[in-house]
């Protein structure tokens, strides 16, 4: 039965179709339980430090029933999101429903589609990646495919990776940096690896194009079966998502940094350079994400059998409440300078 708890992640996309089909005060429906029900649940109940035995992880890590949850998670996404459009298209609503079913979906796009694809995007095999870059698809994100995969797991914790907040960065200037900083970067991965492979940088060869072209016709197509305008509400629930996923690298390495050797280079990336939260209902909820510590450590290890790393720094909370609280600088600041000052110096050296 434990296998099964990861159903419970489920409850992100049946929010927002429950939204969509009551909507009223409903429409908020998914906002409610990601931001209010869960977070309520992870204070309540106690933060699990405990691991698996190796024999277990052996057997959990070969088991396809996980990797089926996250493959479901693309085409959900894809029928809520279509379900969302003709709602729009179809039924009279007032502002207030056309706004909660917009964030309710963009929230759904977010957990469901950008966290299982940076999870997905992670394996060696083309069936994940495919499943990881249409996941991006609808939050037209792809290129994070690229910049988190080649970018921030090699310059995470450093000034050269624009997604790691730097200590007494607020959320909202970190936002900007960050989202223009890995589009940047990820033009600018895929051009050397062009380079290095002797292929032309403006060609089908360059994922980038690819990626560009395949989300403008999404959005054309999106257009022409519904109507124009369905195009701004798909950038609309395209940026709560893209919210979503700053705001979660924005709690998930704040301040930390990696010690520079002699050399000039960053030492090697260890638990201590990611903010990891053991909060059980949070956990499940994203599919292990918040065991961040050793995602990095090893990012080929698979979901269901991450650990927790003793000498990671924890956040304060679940990621949903410490979301919540970066969108206050002045309360996050407060509670999380503190900790930081908890750890060596040259973890802290931006000031």
């Amino acid at each position: 039965m434990k296998d099964l708890k990861y159903l419970f992640a489920y409850i992100i996309p049946f929010s927002g179709w429950l939204a969509l089909e009551l909507r009223g005060a409903w429409a908020w429906s998914t906002l409610v339980l990601a931001f209010g029900i869960i977070p309520i649940f992870d204070a309540l109940l106690p933060a699990s430090t405990q691991n698996l035995l190796p024999e277990e992880e052996e057997k959990l890590s070969k088991k396809f029933l996980f990797d089926l949850l996250l493959f479901a998670c693309a085409p959900l996404c894809f029928v809520l999101s279509f379900l969302y459009f003709r709602t729009l298209q179809t039924q009279i609503l007032t502002t207030n429903e056309i706004a909660g079913l917009t964030v309710s979906i963009g929230i759904v796009l977010g957990s469901m589609g950008i966290n299982v694809a940076h999870e997905l995007g992670h394996r060696a095999n083309k069936t994940a990646q495919f499943f990881a870059k249409t996941g991006l698809l609808l939050v037209l994100y792809q290129h994070f495919f690229i910049e988190h995969n080649r970018g921030h797991h090699k310059n995470v914790a450093t000034d050269a990776d624009p997604a790691t907040a730097r200590k007494n960065e607020n959320l909202y200037a970190f936002f900007a940096r960050s989202v223009i900083g890995q589009y940047l970067s990820a033009w600018h991965l895929e051009n050397k690896r062009l380079e290095k492979e002797k292929k032309q940088k403006w060609s089908w060869h360059n994922a980038m194009i690819r990626f560009t072209v395949y989300q403008s016709l999404y959005l054309f197509a999106l257009g022409l079966y519904f109507e124009p305008k369905m195009v701004i509400f798909a950038v609309l629930i395209a940026f709560v998502g893209v919210l979503l996923l700053e705001m979660i690298n924005y709690i998930e390495h704040y301040g930390l940094r990696r010690a520079m050797l002699p050399s000039g280079r960053p030492e090697q990336v260890l638990p201590k350079h990611s903010w990891n939260s053991d909060h059980e209902v949070g956990r499940v909820v994203l599919f292990e994400l918040t065991r961040h510590s050793d995602h990095h450590y090893k990012a080929s290890r698979k979901y269901q059998v991450l650990r927790h790393m003793d000498e990671s720094p924890q956040l304060p909370t679940g990621y949903p409440a410490s979301m919540l609280m970066a969108l206050v600088p002045p309360l996050w600041f407060w509670v999380m300078n503190k900790r930081l000052a908890q750890h060596t110096p040259i973890m802290i050296n931006n000031t």
